[in-house]
């Protein structure tokens, strides 16, 4: 998951420095940024309260603790337990509150608008996450990350097309929970259209970094649940499905970022309702397919 998480920001700047055409920064260049962060302290406004100053740990501890939740293919995780998708899903959630409460504490109309979104699309999305938890516990029977990813399992190609599906639908959901284009651009310098950019704006040094670093384990998680989807039908090992899952992400994201422009503000949450009514259409597809009813 570490590796996952290291590497998914450097094959995304590669990627679209090659369909850019140009050389770009090196690989390991948000690995050198995040280190000089690191090494700076924090400046705190006399506006802000000890909640502002808690946040970033509370972001990247929350991160941490839904990193240790994800299996990686046949590598058993951390943290397992009955229902624990569930408490996946709010251990991120509980991270996205201490960042928007932090944003408000500021008392900065950018802030607080960015948070305003920020809560918005979490809401928006969150039907699609615990749909697509709903269809890997439909076809494996269980709500654990463990025992759904736990062996390779024996779909016919109809199954396995619905993992197919399943999987590109976290992909999507990545780009929402990770702040990239077509919903955000973590490049933009335009408070008014920030969202996530907005709420770390008077963040600095190692307050900065902790951020940065929840980011890529949060963007790692999404990752290799799409990836183990993809193994289960197939190669359901380790040194597959963590290759597959920076791909997945890093190539898609890079190749959209490229090729796209953002989303309008007034679009975004359009976007955000077609991936979950996307979520139960798989799901509605895979319920009938569980029921051997043709469609």
């Amino acid at each position: 998951m570490i590796v996952t998480a290291l590497a998914i920001p450097g094959i995304i700047n590669r990627t679209r420095a090659l369909l850019a055409g140009r050389k770009g920064i090196p690989f390991v260049q948000h690995l050198r940024n995040v280190r000089v962060l690191l090494q700076k302290g924090a400046v705190y406004s006399t506006t802000t309260t000890a909640l502002f100053k808690i946040a970033p740990t509370i972001y990247l501890g929350a991160a941490i603790v839904a990193t240790l939740m994800i299996p990686v293919a046949d590598l058993y995780p951390l943290i397992s337990f009955e229902g624990d998708v569930i408490c996946f899903a709010y251990t991120l959630a509980l991270a996205r509150v201490a960042l928007i409460l932090a944003a408000m504490d500021t008392g900065s109309s950018f802030e607080g608008m960015g948070a305003a979104r920020e809560a918005l699309y979490g809401a928006l999305i969150e039907p699609a996450l615990m749909i697509g938890f709903a269809t890997l516990a439909l076809f494996c029977g269980y709500t654990s990350f463990a025992d759904i990813f736990e062996y390779e399992q024996s779909f016919d190609l109809h199954l396995t097309i619905v993992m197919l599906l399943t999987a590109f639908l976290f992909v999507k959901i990545t780009f929402v929970e990770s702040g990239r284009l077509p919903v955000d651009d973590p490049r933009t310098h335009l408070e008014l259209t920030m969202i996530h950019e907005v709420m770390c704006l008077d963040y600095s040094g190692i307050d900065m970094g902790m951020i940065q670093i929840a980011g890529w384990l949060k963007t790692a998680c999404f990752s290799m649940i799409a990836a183990n989807a993809v193994a289960a039908t197939g190669c359901f090992h380790w040194w597959f499905a963590v290759p597959l899952a920076i791909l997945l992400t890093g190539v898609s994201v890079g190749v959209v970022e490229s090729s796209q422009a953002r989303n309008k503000l007034s679009r975004n949450t359009t976007f955000i309702v077609t991936i979950s009514a996307l979520a139960a259409l798989i799901f509605f597809i895979g319920y009938l397919l569980k029921l051997n009813i043709n469609i």
